[in-house]
């Protein structure tokens, strides 16, 4: 095709201003791409957390062993719930021995009560989902006492929420300065050829023979641009993981090639827009 052929040849044309474009799409969309993995690794970090979310019904004294199975499998049937786990008295004893080792020889079994350990299901681990499972096991006839760090599941909650809207206000805000940065990088390719331009108006060329070199130079400007940034990305997250000893997550698949098609899209609709406000000045 023509207009392919006529944008290669302004690649070689002008090495110079098309690797300028080509870098400034990169870094703008590395700078998104960055802030979008520590948004997502502290939202995986958040999630870890969650998982740790657990309800402790302690059982009253001399309660029944069948009957405590008997609830806790009725436990196991609410819809929140994702596991229960019975601690018998021997248990709870053992487990205290683990964790407060300097102190194992201060436990005794008959001083530590039973208890049902519930699990819930993702989705169900917000403070009104757990404060209502909460009260529910508390209704139970062989039930003494219930904890479950209200406060704490409060507290994360609510730094989840904030990381999510921090996220999306800011990535747009990277988005806006990058697409900004990068439609004046890509004008300036374009008044580069301002000359190109005008004779090919003056000859009889139709705007959308003039436009279609130039988008096709911007949206493989963009992908090109997309992939060095996601190769920067990656290579910073691992930096960064490796210096804090930290596991990091990378985009998925899907995420990645979003990135790629963001970088292609800018490059198209930079180069429309520039293309289209010289051709109204010719």
């Amino acid at each position: 095709m023509p207009a392919v052929r006529d944008a290669m040849f302004a690649f070689r044309r002008a090495p110079l201003l098309s690797a300028l474009s080509i870098t400034t799409i990169a870094f703008s969309l590395f700078a998104v791409g960055l802030f979008g993995l520590v948004v997502l690794n502290i939202r995986q970090a958040l999630q870890k957390a969650e998982e740790r979310v657990e309800i402790r019904a302690f059982v009253a004294d001399k309660t029944p062993i069948e009957q405590l199975a008997l609830g806790a499998t009725d436990v196991a049937r609410y819809d929140e719930v994702l596991k229960v786990d019975l601690v018998t008295q021997e248990q709870a004893l053992e487990r205290a021995r683990n964790e407060l080792g300097e102190f194992r020889d201060v436990f005794e079994a008959e001083f530590l009560p039973s208890s049902l350990d519930v699990r819930l299901k993702p989705g169900f681990r917000d403070p009104e989902s757990v404060r209502r499972v909460a009260q529910r096991l508390k209704a139970l006839p062989f039930v003494e006492d219930i904890r479950f760090g209200e406060e704490w599941i409060a507290q994360l909650y609510r730094l989840r929420n904030i990381a999510g809207v921090a996220g999306i206000a800011l990535g747009l805000a990277f988005a806006a300065v990058a697409v900004i940065i990068i439609g004046a990088t890509i004008r300036m390719a374009v008044l580069a050829r301002s000359r190109e331009i005008s004779i090919m108006r003056l000859v009889g060329a139709t705007d959308g023979y003039v436009r279609r070199p130039f988008l096709i130079e911007g949206f493989i400007k963009g992908v090109l641009g997309g992939v060095f940034a996601l190769v920067l990305t990656w290579v910073a997250i691992q930096i960064v993981g490796g210096y804090l000893n930290f596991q990091t997550i990378f985009f998925d698949r899907a995420l990645a090639i979003t990135g790629v098609l963001c970088g292609a899209l800018i490059g198209l609709l930079g180069s429309a827009v520039s293309v289209g406000r010289h051709l109204r000045r010719v």
